[in-house]
């Protein structure tokens, strides 16, 4: 390839990076939850709700630990524009997981306790020499959020509360191709691979339960910018020619891990059933580009900086679930989502192949003993099909990803073990 071609190249290929897109919300805290769609803002089941809804705990009766893991199953196929073949991803499984743990007097005003969860987090692995391999190969994208928070009941109907959510561990590790074969044949590779600083947000909530059979909450989840600065740079295979227009070492970048504001209602006709309502808005507007610092050339002599657009909108996820309490022993659940993407047409790219979602939600929970129960949930969510063109591409200038159509699903097992006190 001549040199002017592949410092072009290696422009483009560097702005395409990108670790995050609207897909890359985890909405996973809770077993019981999962069960039900993800509700939870208007109720106030178990320690969870300080992820849902920090408000809440002071109204969960019973103190107690809880831990809960899912994992997480991807089946997506890609065709590209004009193209004959389907390409899938290469097997991976993701484990979000959640931890909380709620302490306070029995019959006391306020509650106090630690949730540790996955807010954000995505996994994937595109088939070997896939159409868009020069824009992307493989992300693998962690965050781990620690939040120790505090809630008060107000009035036997009101309560508030707040926790300080800190990003505790956050990682990002991209790879993609180069469009060049050093001397043995093999393919140009990079990979950037760093960890985020720690940061500090938070997540506040009101809970209102007027009546024994309505309740009532609002939340808001606060944005964290993840920064990643000094992350190592490496390139593969190489050939002699290409080295000195790719010398970078080190980049940064700052990925933003949007606000979320939710609303929920619960409603109890009987005292076995509960039905619930949330609508969660996720500002993902402040998404606008991603951009990069590099150390050195990444593409030619004196670039050093990549931007990428991304542009993305404010979505909405509409959320309802129930639970019915069979036994003392056995209660069921079951639930349904509707996710919008945050993604505008032409604006698709690899590292987040989004799409609107519709979700179908089971959960069941066995209690043991007194104080020890097992909660099993799954999700089955289907990513609407989603084309872009070469022509929106253009359009758009986002000619960094590649055109043709995708289409993932997803199923998502849990379990969860609780212990009251």
């Amino acid at each position: 390839m001549k040199l002017k071609s592949l410092l072009l190249v290696g422009g483009a290929l560097l702005s395409g990076t990108a670790a995050s897109a609207g897909g890359f919300q985890v909405s996973l805290a809770g077993i019981k939850n999962n069960g039900m769609g993800g509700v939870g803002t208007g109720l106030a089941l178990d320690q969870a709700s300080m992820f849902y809804n920090p408000g809440a705990l002071a109204m969960v009766r019973e103190r107690g630990v809880q831990i809960g893991a899912n994992a997480t199953f991807a089946r997506q196929a890609f065709r590209a524009e004009n193209g004959t073949e389907d390409r899938t991803l290469r097997n991976s499984v993701v484990t979000p997981f959640s931890l909380f743990a709620g302490f306070g007097p029995a019959e006391g005003k306020w509650k106090a306790g630690i949730a540790v969860y996955t807010p954000f987090g995505s996994k994937l692995q595109y088939a070997d020499g896939w159409e868009g391999r020069f824009s992307l190969t493989d992300i693998d994208l962690k965050s781990i959020f620690v939040q120790p928070t505090i809630s008060y009941a107000i009035t036997e109907n009101l309560s508030v509360g707040v926790g300080v959510a800190v990003l505790a561990l956050g990682s990002v590790n991209l790879q993609r191709d180069v469009p060049t074969t050093n001397g043995q044949g093999q393919s140009g590779h990079v990979e950037l691979d760093g960890k985020a600083e720690n940061k500090v947000g938070f997540n506040a909530g009101v809970y209102f339960k007027p009546s024994e059979k309505l309740s009532v909450g609002v939340s808001y989840r606060s944005k964290i910018d993840a920064t990643v600065k000094g992350g190592d740079v490496t390139f593969s295979n190489l050939p002699e020619a290409a080295k000195p227009s790719f010398q970078a070492t080190e980049f940064d970048v700052t990925i933003p891990l949007p606000a979320t504001a939710s609303i929920g209602i619960g409603i109890m006709p009987t005292e076995k059933l509960t039905l619930a309502i949330d609508v969660n808005h996720v500002q993902w507007s402040k998404y606008r580009a991603l951009n990069f610092k590099f150390n050195n050339n990444v593409g030619g002599a004196g670039i050093t900086s990549s931007t990428s657009k991304r542009y993305y909108q404010d979505a909405l996820t509409f959320r309802l679930g129930g639970q019915y309490a069979l036994t003392e022993a056995f209660t069921v659940r079951a639930g349904g989502t509707y996710d919008m993407s945050p993604v505008k047409d032409g604006y698709v790219s690899p590292e987040t192949p989004d799409a609107n979602r519709i979700g179908g939600t089971l959960g069941v929970s066995y209690k043991a003993g007194e104080h020890f129960s097992v909660d099993v949930s799954t999700q089955f969510i289907s990513i609407m099909k989603r084309t872009q063109t070469q022509a929106e591409l253009q359009d758009n200038g986002t000619t960094d990803r590649v055109p043709g159509t995708y289409k993932t699903s997803i199923v998502i097992p849990g379990i969860g073990f609780n212990y009251t006190f």
